[in-house]
């Protein structure tokens, strides 16, 4: 599948888990991360499609790749705290890690083209 896509349906799966959090603070707090990482993700994933130079796309996807780190953070601090079922987080941590993989293949293919 097309890494836009892949990413925006990601996007979309950490949306609806962070939503589905408690509303206590942490669970809020937890929240508002994992959706502005996760759309960070697909998003700054379009724009080094976008980019004009290969340095340009080596260093959004730098940012891709953190930004996917930290979704793998988050859901791991999920699971840590109980805050959903090993199922539900588990598919978006397992996709989040194959992602995060896929991009870092991705920074040295190119790196190694500069």
């Amino acid at each position: 599948m097309d890494l836009k896509i892949r990413s925006k349906n990601f996007a979309h799966q950490c949306v609806k888990l962070a939503l589905s959090l408690p509303s206590n603070k942490l669970g809020k707090h937890i929240e508002g991360q994992l959706i502005r990482c996760s759309t960070s993700v697909a998003a700054n994933y379009r724009a080094a499609c976008l980019a004009q130079t290969k340095k340009g796309f080596v260093s959004k996807l730098s940012i891709v790749i953190e930004e996917a780190d930290e979704c793998i953070f988050w859901t791991e601090f999920l699971k840590d705290e109980n805050l959903k079922n090993e199922n539900e987080a588990g598919r978006i941590l397992k996709e989040a890690k194959e992602l995060t993989a896929n991009f870092i293949s991705s920074r040295i293919t190119a790196s190694k083209n500069l």
